[in-house]
């Protein structure tokens, strides 16, 4: 899990990733075998953490 900047488009610039619609504050989260419901704790765990200042305008 990490954010999209600094894994998966790492060698894109700002705007390359902007260009692309991948905005800065994206979050990847790369999954293989693991039991659904695992992943779904891990998710929920994560989420809670994140302090409500930093939600996602819609």
């Amino acid at each position: 899990v990490g954010p999209a900047r600094t894994t998966s488009h790492v060698e894109n610039t700002p705007e390359e990733r902007a260009s692309l619609g991948i905005p800065e504050s994206l979050v990847r989260y790369s999954v293989g075998i693991e039991d659904t419901q695992d992943l779904i704790k891990d998710l929920e765990q994560a989420m809670a953490k994140i302090p409500t200042t930093m939600a996602v305008k819609g």
